[in-house]
């Protein structure tokens, strides 16, 4: 086995309203970043783990995505894979 440090992007879907972004969005305009626009806002999670490859790793995680990590009707997400 051998370890890998896992990171998983997850992002609402781009079709989907994001009242979190929209939030920020407003924020930042009332503290006078008026240039910003379309402000998503998703979750970074960064994991350890011991997995026979890389592959291993990242389909291993990619079921916790499924099962948890992500929910699969309103949200995306992306898995970078580097041996610690």
């Amino acid at each position: 086995m051998t370890a890998y440090r896992v990171e998983v992007r997850v992002m609402p879907r781009a079709a989907l309203l994001d009242p979190q972004g929209q939030a920020v969005e407003h924020a930042l305009h009332a503290l006078g970043f008026n240039g910003v626009a379309r402000v998503r806002v998703g979750k970074h999670l960064v994991l350890d783990l011991d997995a026979p490859s890389g592959d291993a790793a990242a389909a291993q995680v990619r079921i916790m995505c499924d099962r948890l990590l992500a929910n699969p009707v309103t949200e995306d997400f992306d898995v970078a894979v580097r041996t610690t």
